[in-house]
């Protein structure tokens, strides 16, 4: 049997990378996937791409309105909700004398305010044994300069999966967190430096590295389907490293 089968499955910032794999692993494993993503035009293109029973939303992960139409019109469609895999982020690097209050905002809204408020829309609609996942990151145990506002967002979502795996446990809802290292993924491609700068950062990182490599969007999606899974039936609050060894050693 599928490992998500005839299970209903969110997963946010999806037309690319992490996201877009996880989901269509989880289609894989027999899950009906609603994907959102803010880009209309890269939803559409998705379509020549995926397999299976799924519905693509456009929705702003910052946006609190967004938020509860997603939950809204996922329900309605495939019913409750058994994974929540809250993977919209956004990257941003800026050392603190640049830093602005439009920078940091932007930041926390989309990575933290969005989740959040995604979490308190499908409150009352998740399955007994559902599975809310957050997508963090190593920054948020590992100091790299300029990475303020993105840092502290990705604190603030540990922070919260503790928090949250404790208010939903007595409902047999579990939350934990993904947190991956350097990771060949589009998000180094949003952000708001020069590529030269994001280069010179990122060809340090294999370096770094144990297993002196980046890791890939798969890597991401299989620890993510384990999480949603019953394998990981016991376990909640934890956030895994998914770093080649980039944090831990």
């Amino acid at each position: 049997m599928k490992k998500l089968e005839n299970k209903v499955a969110i997963v946010t910032g999806a037309t690319s990378g992490m996201g877009l794999e996880t989901a269509k692993l989880f289609l894989k494993e027999g899950a009906k996937v609603v994907l959102t993503g803010r880009s209309q035009e890269k939803l559409d293109a998705l379509a020549s791409d995926l397999s299976g029973d799924y519905l693509l939303v456009n929705a702003e992960a910052s946006s609190v309105s967004d938020s509860q139409r997603l939950v809204k019109t996922a329900v309605d469609t495939f019913g409750k909700i058994d994974v929540l895999f809250l993977n919209a982020g956004i990257f941003r690097v800026e050392s603190i004398d640049g830093l602005t209050e439009e920078i940091f905002d932007e930041v926390h809204n989309i990575n933290v305010r969005g989740p959040v408020f995604t979490v308190k829309a499908a409150y009352d609609y998740f399955n007994e044994g559902a599975s809310i996942i957050f997508n963090t990151s190593v920054v948020n145990v590992k100091g790299f300069g300029g990475m303020a506002a993105y840092a502290s967002s990705k604190a603030a979502l540990r922070s919260l999966t503790r928090t949250l795996a404790a208010e939903f446990g007595p409902k047999g809802i579990r939350v934990n967190a993904i947190a991956p290292g350097p990771i060949d993924t589009p998000i180094y491609g949003k952000h708001n430096v020069p590529q030269e700068n994001i280069d010179a950062m990122a060809s340090n990182f294999p370096s770094m590295v144990s297993l002196g490599r980046f890791g890939n969007s798969e890597e991401i999606a299989t620890t993510a389907l384990f999480l949603a899974s019953s394998d990981s039936s016991y376990i909640t609050g934890t956030e895994i490293p998914v770093d080649g060894g980039f944090a831990q050693v």
